[in-house]
């Protein structure tokens, strides 16, 4: 019977056949190996796929490589004033540089135009776009150090101190925050500068301005609020986890899980969201230096630049919509390289 059923196709016996082993051929067309990759391998390895990411990113290389490396070999400076070169339009040169290119000098041409000062307008737009990524990335820096200890505190600890935390952030969400950093101004301002010209130590102070330091004041007290909330809902969340549980009953402290384990855990959202949060500063910023509350003069920024330009927009427009310009496209590069980033690290956003 049992030869005979090898034969009949609707038999219900089962063959031989069927249990003999596997040859070579048979398990590479049937295996599939994947490589076994980490966090960040994948995360990069999807950002890279990502083509509208990473053209921001293009650009905001070539942006850093146009405020922080092309200054150092620019033949002008942002605080030069050459007399006889006022108000040139872009690739002008005054009269007595066209009397040395006559006798055979070398002139370097100004490219976007001189101000009413007679200053290079296209080193002073590389300074005012450096001085507007640092404050940025200084500001998001600030916001994500204060930001980030507070929400995982508040998170971590739950309870009454997670209540009068939250709390405090919902009455500073209600600050004005020009409003603080006016009366900064007025009030640091004759302090700071006594300060700076009594100590030389300090005498970086009027090089910066007064205005700069009260907005990094105000990023430092007030700004923080929103990475304070994302980063305790993350921290609600790990917290019951199992691997903070198996640190508890092994006795870590405090300090150390939301450090090693609860922070740590959340190194991708802090990126995404301080990614983010420079773009948020630069336009702060530039508002804020538009409105004359920024950067000290000659030290230029690209909405003390915009603000100068509006007085010449009929005359020369280049002044205001070079630095306007400038200004929308790192803001949009960097909320787009950050969309990027939430795109290629966040766990959820996978499929």
């Amino acid at each position: 019977m049992g030869m005979l059923s090898k034969h009949r196709p609707f038999s219900m016996h089962l063959k031989v056949d069927d249990f003999l082993p596997a040859n070579e051929r048979e398990k590479e067309s049937l295996v599939v190996m994947r490589e076994s990759v980490g966090f960040w391998r994948d995360g990069f390895r999807r950002l890279t796929k990502n083509p509208v990411a990473m053209i921001s990113f293009v650009i905001l290389i070539i942006v850093l490589v146009f405020a922080f490396i092309i200054p150092s070999f620019y033949p002008y400076s942002y605080e030069w004033q050459i007399r006889g070169s006022e108000n040139l339009s872009p690739m002008q040169y005054s009269k007595a540089e066209q009397q040395q290119i006559a006798d055979g000098e070398k002139v370097f041409p100004h490219v976007l135009g001189t101000d009413n000062l007679g200053r290079d307008y296209a080193i002073r737009i590389m300074v005012g776009a450096r001085i507007s990524l640092t404050v940025g990335t200084v500001a998001a820096g600030l916001i994500l150090i204060v930001g980030s200890l507070y929400g995982s505190i508040s998170g971590y600890f739950g309870g009454w101190v997670d209540m009068v935390m939250m709390r405090i952030v919902d009455i500073i969400y209600t600050v004005p925050d020009i409003l603080i950093i006016v009366l900064l101004s007025v009030t640091l301002k004759y302090p700071l500068k006594s300060l700076a010209d009594s100590v030389p130590s300090f005498s970086w102070i009027n090089t910066v301005g007064v205005g700069l330091i009260c907005i990094f004041i105000v990023f430092t007290l007030l700004y923080w609020v929103g990475m304070a909330r994302l980063i305790r809902g993350q921290v609600l969340q790990l917290k019951e986890t199992e691997y903070v549980t198996a640190a508890r009953a092994l006795g870590a402290g405090h300090r150390r899980i939301i450090f090693k384990h609860l922070l740590k855990n959340s190194i991708g959202l802090l990126i995404i969201t301080t990614t983010l949060q420079i773009p948020s500063s630069i336009f702060t910023e530039s508002v804020l230096s538009f409105l004359g509350m920024g950067v000290a003069a000659p030290l230029p920024s690209l909405g003390s630049l915009a603000k100068a330009g509006l007085d010449g927009l009929q005359s020369y427009p280049h002044r205001l919509f070079v630095p306007a310009g400038l200004i929308a496209l790192i803001i949009l590069a960097f909320n787009l390289f950050g969309d990027g980033l939430r795109d290629a690290f966040d766990p959820k956003l996978k499929n």
